[in-house]
């Protein structure tokens, strides 16, 4: 049920009985590779957003898209939505919401709060007036309120505020989704998993040739890539840990029938390519070996132990995806020399056809790398500004057409 606005008071309106409006949160150009997850998870009325999905779906959808969306960081689902002009306005409409089909006064939530424009202009306030309006209410109905738990929430509520214009959103994910629960060993400077399986996905490698990553350190490409190689669902290392699983309208049958129709296409594609990682450092590559040997995938993935330049890809058609250093977590003496030597590296070492993709917030550094990219993608790691570029080697006088000083 979406709540809105009629006539200065706050008024439910039914949608479908099944179906309702939700949102999914990515990466900033992630937003079209997550919409493609989500209508393979049945989602309808898809609609990419900034950092964003929206999208239409029953709690089947819901359910999936959490347990196999590889580049989702949450599933929000809206349930109030309204206009504030001040402070008053704000706490009136949030109590005016009938909490207690939602929250039993002996659970917990926590509230996200983000805001902007002219109207409120502190989230963190604007989540405070939120908090006390929902206390209030249960205070009225039941003489006590439910608790604030901002580690554990029974739920995690998000307030979004752009102007005047507010929606509540419950957070169906919990932790955010990039969490798989794989890591069992962690290197300086690992890559988001959620950012590392959309690199993957704008490749357009579709378990269709061989992969590698040459720089892999504690080899979170590879296991996201051996993941997609073995239809293994994105949270199947995490467990049962979703906030779903606490809302008074989770549906068990139908979240164990999820599982389970996802679970069986397990180890059903017949991959016969090869997974190639390797690192310079031999401490990184034992923590990607703990990791893979945890998921299980440790059959799946070579690993080799040298510097990049000794490093060729194997035989056939191959896609690299790296994630080099930036000179931010981990320093190197020479930045600019290090990337002339990764393009020495791609021309010289590797075959015909191979297409590589590497991202990297060192808009200076890439020039030394002497070549081209036929695309560049604009992503973010964390706060760095970043691009995802792609270059594709060629031997000869097509080779010779892409470099560039």
């Amino acid at each position: 049920m979406i709540i809105q606005k009629e006539n200065g008071k706050v008024v439910p309106q039914e949608r479908s009985a099944n179906r309702f409006k939700m949102i999914a949160k990515t990466m900033f150009g992630l937003e079209e590779v997550l919409a493609e997850e989500l209508r393979e998870c049945g989602a309808e009325d898809v609609e990419p957003i900034t950092r964003a999905v929206s999208f239409t779906g029953d709690m089947r959808v819901l359910y999936r898209a959490n347990y196999t969306c590889r580049t989702a960081l949450a599933i929000l689902k809206p349930f109030a939505e309204f206009e504030a002009n001040n402070d008053q306005e704000l706490y009136d409409q949030v109590y005016a919401i009938k909490w207690e089909k939602i929250l039993d006064v002996d659970g917990t939530f926590m509230i996200d709060s983000t805001t902007s424009g002219e109207v409120f202009t502190h989230s963190y306030y604007a989540a405070l007036k939120t908090k006390d309006a929902i206390a209030d209410h249960f205070r009225k109905m039941f003489g006590r309120r439910p608790s604030v738990d901002t580690e554990n929430a029974d739920y995690k509520f998000n307030l979004h505020i752009t102007d005047n214009k507010v929606t509540l959103l419950m957070n169906s994910s919990g932790d955010s989704l990039h969490k798989r629960g794989y890591r069992q060993a962690v290197g300086i400077a690992p890559i988001n998993e959620v950012l590392a399986a959309g690199m993957i996905k704008l490749s357009g490698w579709k378990c269709d040739c061989n992969f590698m990553d040459p720089m892999c350190g504690s080899g979170t490409l590879l296991i996201e890539a051996a993941m997609m190689a073995n239809n293994i669902p994105a949270q199947y290392y995490r467990g049962d840990r979703f906030a779903f699983k606490r809302w008074k309208e989770f549906n068990l049958g139908v979240w164990k029938s999820v599982k389970e129709e996802e679970n069986r296409k397990i180890g059903s594609m017949d991959f016969e390519y090869e997974i190639w990682g390797n690192d310079i450092d031999m401490n990184v590559l034992e923590q990607a070996e703990k990791n893979l040997e945890y998921c299980k995938l440790h059959k799946d993935v070579m690993l080799y132990c040298g510097s990049f330049e000794d490093q060729s890809t194997p035989e056939g058609r191959t896609i690299v995806v790296t994630n080099p250093p930036y000179g931010e977590r981990i320093k190197i003496d020479d930045l600019n020399a290090m990337y002339e030597k990764l393009g020495d590296t791609f021309k010289q070492k590797y075959g015909d056809g191979v297409e590589v993709w590497l991202i990297t917030s060192d808009f200076e550094a890439m020039k030394h790398i002497g070549l081209k990219p036929s695309k560049k993608i604009q992503l973010f790691n964390g706060s760095l500004d970043c691009r995802l570029l792609k270059f594709e080697l060629y031997e000869g006088s097509k080779k010779a057409k892409y470099q560039e000083n």
